[in-house]
C-alpha cells in the first residue's frame, strides 16, 4: 500500500508540472548512437468551446485557465476544432530517426478531417502527407487512419489539419525532430533546448473559420483577424489598463535562468495575411535555422517577422537583470486596421511573478531597428534583412547549383473572373455588384485548382485523363474563370527552378508559398515595382538582371514572395509523389490558389499500403 501511495503521489506531482501538456513518449534528450523510438500517439478530433465549463471560474481564478482541457484563447467564447480537448494539440518532440504513428479518430459529426505534418518531406511515405483527395481520402465522420512515418529531417515542424478552416479553429500542434548535440551544428550556441519553449503562434478569430469566409465570399464581410494567441493564449488587443476582470486573461510564460543561453523554436500557423512581428524587451535574437534548415548565425536581430507556415529557430541570452520581459508580437497587413497585437512574458527564474510595468499596445508593440524577414522588402537594406540574404551552413550539396532541367514561371495574382462559387454570370456577375461585394479571385496563372474526386497518388486510375490540366490544355483564362486540377510533370531526379511572381496589381499583399515532400533553395527575391508582369520578369531573366545566390542560398520550404515583384527557387525532385503547392493563407487555398507537381512516374511512386481507402465519385 505504502507503494502504491508513493506512485498515486509521483503521478500527481508529474501532472501538477506538467499541467494539460504532459510529455510525449519519445519526448527526450538525443543521444548519439541509441536506438530510434517508436513513438505512438491517438488524436482524437471533435468540436469544442473556448472558455468551456471545463475552464471553471477563469479568468479570475487564472489558475482555472491551465486547468485540464481547458481551452481559454484570448477569453471569447466561440467554436473551435481540438484534438484530444487542448489547443495547440499534444506537441510531437522526438529525435531523428524515430518511427512517429499517429491513430486520427475523427468525432466530428458531420465532416472530414486529415493531418499534414508541415515540414516533414514523407520520404517514401508519400501517402501520409495528409492531403484529402490528393495523397489520401478524407478521413470520414466516425472513422480512424494511422499515419506512420520517419522523423528524417530534423528541425523545427508542425502539423495542422489539411481539411476546410480546421486549422484555423484550433487543429494544428507544434512538431520538433532534435538531433543529439553532435549532429546539431549550432549546439554550441546555447546551453538550452528545452520543450517548452516551444512558441506557436496565430492570428485568431472571434467566430468560426467558415462564418468568416462565407461572409468575406458571399457578401461584404472582411477577412481580417480580430486577435493573436501564442501557445493557445492571449489577450484581445486592447492595453491592459482598458480590459475588464473578465478580459484579462493569463499570458503565456517562458521561464529562463540567468547567465543561461536558450534556443527557441518560433512556429507560425497564421492563416489569414498577417505576418507577426515578435521582438523580446532588451534582448537581441541570434538566428540560426530557419524552417529546420540550419543557416549561418546572424546575431544582432531586434525583431523578426514570420509569415503563415514558416518556422524560425533563435537563441536568447539571458543576460540581463532579474526581472520579467516582455515579448511583444504586432500584426501587419491586414492585422494593422485592427491595430491586432498580443504578448508573452520571457521571465528570469527568481524573479517576481508578475507582468512588465509598461502598458502595450498596438503602436508600441512594433519594434524597429534590425528587422529579420520584412514584409515587402528587397535586399540591400541594412535594417532589413531579407530570406534571400540568409546564407545556408557549407554542405557538399552542388546538384541544385547547375541549369535547370524544368524552369516555370508561375505568376498570381487577385483577378476579376466570375468565379462561379462567389459569382453568378448572369444574375450577379462581378461588374454588375458594388464594388465591396465583388470577389476577386487569387489565381496562380490564372487557373484555380480544384481537388479531384479520387486521390491521383493511390487512385490514379479512378481519374478521368481530362480532370488533370495546365497551361497548355486550357484557353482563355484571363476572360473566363478556369477550374480544373492543376498538375505539372516532373521527371524524378529534375532540378526544378520556380520563378514565383506577385504581379500586385489588385491589392497590397503578402503571400507565403510551401512546398509539400521537400525542401528548397531560395536563390533570390526582389521587388520591383508596384507591379509587375510575367513578360517583365522573363526578359529581366533573360537580359541577366537577375542575380542569384548558387553558392550557399538559404533551405527552406515556406517562403513569402513580395508584392509587384518575385522569389525565385530550386529544388532536386528525388522524391516521388503528388505533392502541392500553394499559398499558405487558408482563405487563399481553399478556393484555389495552388497546385500539384507530379514528381515521377507512377511505377516510380512507393506501392500503395495494403487496405489504403478508397473514395471517389459514384454516379449511376
Amino acid at each position: 500500500m505504502a507503494q502504491f501511495g508513493v506512485a498515486i503521489l509521483f503521478v500527481f506531482l508529474l501532472r501538477l508540472v506538467l499541467g494539460s501538456e504532459q510529455a510525449g513518449p519519445c519526448q527526450r534528450e538525443c543521444i548519439e548512437g541509441e536506438m530510434a523510438q517508436r513513438c505512438s500517439y491517438i488524436f482524437h478530433i471533435e468540436y469544442y468551446y473556448t472558455m468551456s465549463k471545463a475552464c471553471y471560474d477563469c479568468p479570475h481564478i487564472q489558475a482555472d485557465c491551465d486547468r485540464m482541457y481547458c481551452v481559454a484563447a484570448d477569453g471569447v467564447e466561440r467554436g473551435v476544432f481540438v484534438i484530444n480537448r487542448q489547443m495547440p494539440g499534444p506537441s510531437i518532440q522526438v529525435c531523428q530517426g524515430d518511427t512517429i504513428i499517429v491513430d486520427v479518430k475523427n468525432h466530428l459529426a458531420s465532416e472530414t478531417c486529415s493531418i499534414h505534418w508541415h515540414g516533414i518531406h514523407q520520404v517514401g511515405t508519400p501517402y501520409m502527407d495528409g492531403v484529402p483527395l490528393v495523397t489520401q481520402c478524407p478521413i470520414s465522420p466516425a472513422s480512424s487512419f494511422r499515419y506512420t512515418f520517419l522523423a528524417e529531417n530534423p528541425g523545427t515542424h508542425f502539423y495542422h489539419s489539411h481539411s476546410g478552416f480546421q486549422r484555423a479553429d484550433g487543429v494544428f500542434g507544434s512538431l520538433i525532430v532534435r538531433q543529439s548535440r553532435q549532429k546539431d551544428p549550432h549546439s554550441s550556441l546555447y546551453d538550452y533546448d528545452l520543450p517548452e519553449h516551444v512558441m506557436l503562434v496565430s492570428d485568431w478569430l472571434g467566430e468560426l473559420g467558415v462564418a468568416k469566409f462565407v461572409a468575406h465570399h458571399h457578401d461584404d464581410g472582411d477577412n481580417k483577424p480580430s486577435s493573436m494567441i501564442i501557445n493557445g493564449k492571449g489577450r484581445i488587443p486592447k492595453p491592459r489598463n482598458e480590459l475588464t476582470s473578465n478580459e484579462t486573461m493569463p499570458l503565456s510564460v517562458f521561464n529562463v535562468q540567468q547567465g543561461k543561453r536558450y534556443r527557441f523554436r518560433l512556429i507560425s500557423n497564421g492563416f489569414l495575411n498577417c505576418p507577426i512581428q515578435l521582438s523580446v524587451d532588451n534582448h537581441t535574437l541570434l538566428v540560426i535555422a530557419s524552417d529546420g534548415g540550419s543557416i549561418q548565425p546572424i546575431e544582432g536581430i531586434d525583431s523578426l517577422i514570420i509569415d503563415a507556415g514558416e518556422r524560425y529557430d533563435f537563441v536568447v541570452n539571458a543576460d540581463q537583470q532579474l526581472s520579467s520581459y516582455w515579448i511583444r508580437l504586432h500584426g501587419h497587413m491586414d492585422c494593422d486596421s485592427k491595430k491586432v497585437f498580443q504578448a508573452a512574458i520571457l521571465r528570469y527564474i527568481g524573479a517576481p511573478e508578475i507582468e512588465p510595468e509598461e502598458v502595450l499596445t498596438f503602436e508600441n508593440t512594433e519594434r524597429f531597428g534590425k528587422v529579420l524577414n520584412p514584409v515587402n522588402f528587397a535586399p540591400g537594406d541594412d535594417q532589413h534583412v531579407t530570406v534571400a540574404e540568409l546564407k545556408a551552413l557549407a554542405d557538399n550539396l552542388t546538384d541544385w547549383t547547375g541549369e535547370p532541367d524544368m524552369k516555370f514561371y508561375l505568376a498570381y495574382d487577385f483577378y476579376a473572373v466570375n468565379n462561379w462559387h462567389f459569382h453568378d454570370s448572369q444574375y450577379y456577375p462581378i461588374f454588375g455588384v458594388e464594388k465591396n461585394h465583388r470577389l476577386y479571385t487569387p489565381q496562380v496563372n490564372h487557373i484555380s485548382l480544384r481537388f479531384p474526386s479520387s486521390p491521383p497518388l493511390s487512385q490514379y486510375n479512378s481519374l478521368l485523363p481530362d480532370v488533370f490540366c495546365n497551361e497548355s490544355t486550357v484557353s482563355n483564362c484571363t476572360e473566363e474563370f478556369c477550374e480544373c486540377t492543376y498538375t505539372l510533370d516532373i521527371p524524378l531526379g529534375s532540378l526544378v527552378e520556380l520563378i514565383v511572381i506577385d504581379e500586385g496589381v489588385t491589392f497590397d499583399a503578402t503571400h507565403p508559398f510551401h512546398l509539400h515532400g521537400s525542401s528548397f533553395r531560395v536563390v533570390a527575391m526582389e521587388r520591383v515595382a508596384s507591379n509587375v508582369s510575367v513578360d517583365q520578369i522573363r526578359d529581366m531573366d533573360e537580359n541577366g538582371q537577375i542575380r542569384r545566390n548558387l553558392i550557399d542560398a538559404p533551405v527552406k520550404d515556406t517562403v513569402a514572395v513580395p508584392d509587384g515583384g518575385y522569389t525565385i527557387i530550386r529544388f532536386v525532385a528525388t522524391n516521388p509523389g503528388y505533392w502541392l503547392f500553394h499559398c499558405h493563407l487558408e482563405f487563399h487555398i481553399e478556393i484555389g490558389m495552388g497546385l500539384i507537381f507530379k514528381v515521377g512516374d507512377h511505377e516510380e511512386l512507393p506501392p500503395i499500403p495494403e487496405n489504403f481507402p478508397t473514395c471517389g465519385n459514384w454516379l449511376f
